[in-house]
């Protein structure tokens, strides 16, 4: 495992002390890591709504209404569950 050492300010510190005081985290770098692991998540749906929104915009207008639209969609969502 890889070493980085981080500078930050005292106010920080206390904070991330604080929370492995709490027992959720064995140690800063354990929170540190899952700070870490949030972000990676966050960014992973973030570019996976961008590209939603960049796939709808390309396809152009559609002739459905908006009622035909969400029960399209509705049904769709039942199927892949089923």
């Amino acid at each position: 495992m890889a070493t980085m050492n981080i500078s930050i300010p005292d106010p920080m510190k206390d904070w991330v002390q604080s929370q492995v005081d709490t027992g959720a985290y064995s140690n800063t770098s354990d929170y540190v890591r899952d700070l870490i692991r949030q972000d990676q998540n966050h960014r992973s749906k973030l570019e996976a709504l961008q590209a939603a929104i960049t796939v709808g915009i390309e396809s152009g207008i559609s002739n459905k209404s908006f009622d035909q639209i969400i029960e399209q969609v509705r049904h769709k969502l039942k199927s892949d569950n089923t």
